[in-house]
């Protein structure tokens, strides 16, 4: 998992409530057992004008002028800014591999729904939860001012505006140990490696039997 720790980006404004996972990455794109290739149907229905389905080439699809992502001046945008209940719906983790995979780093929102939160967190994504009045105002200058972009300090836990203001967030001590070490649960795991090396040639020392099960 990619490590975060100080992200400069561009903002794009998703100015609608309770954005389900559906709508994040429907449900026909599901069908896929890989863990990559979801970024060109992130917001399909949303993002395109015909009906998406796995394995068509994007490029040859009719993208909606009218939606956020396809306007030029969002183009390259790695901080995506959300109203109320972002993530709700069913828990599907293809949602967070779809937003990190279009090139998302982090999701500022009053609220978010709370299995896509702690998904985010295990799969590179920052989810930050500002109070709405903030969140407002941060809508407002996205769209007063082409090329708004926030720098997202994780180790001081601050969003920083372009004219300096600071916004401070809360984050779990243990996922922003995580998410600076790039630690998902399996990078978890494997801090432990030698350890765990250790303690199954001790056992098989032991129960050498346990050989013959597993090359059976």
């Amino acid at each position: 998992m990619q490590a975060f720790t100080v992200h400069p980006g561009l903002v794009a404004p998703m100015d609608r409530d309770n954005v389900d996972t559906d709508a994040i990455i429907p449900k026909q794109f599901l069908k896929s057992i890989a863990r990559t290739g979801f970024g060109p149907n992130l917001f399909d229905a949303w993002r395109y004008l015909d009906t998406g389905e796995p394995g068509q080439d994007a490029s040859k699809r009719r993208p909606n002028p009218d939606f956020v992502l396809n306007q030029p001046r969002y183009q390259g945008a790695s901080i995506l800014l959300a109203r109320e209940n972002f993530g709700c719906g069913s828990s599907r983790e293809h949602a967070p591999w779809a937003l990190e995979q279009y090139g998302f780093r982090a999701l500022i929102a009053p609220s978010f729904a709370d299995i896509f939160f702690n998904n985010c967190f295990k799969n590179g994504v920052l989810p930050i939860v500002l109070p709405a009045s903030q969140v407002a105002r941060l809508f407002d200058e996205v769209a007063a001012f082409v090329g708004y972009r926030l720098t997202i300090d994780l180790p001081r836990q601050v969003v920083v505006k372009p004219d300096g203001e600071e916004l401070p967030f809360e984050v779990q001590a243990f996922r922003k140990y995580c998410l600076v070490n790039g630690f998902d649960d399996i990078g978890l795991t494997l801090r432990h490696a030698e350890r765990i090396r250790a303690f199954e040639a001790e056992r098989l020392a032991r129960l050498p039997y346990l050989a013959r099960r597993l090359s059976a």
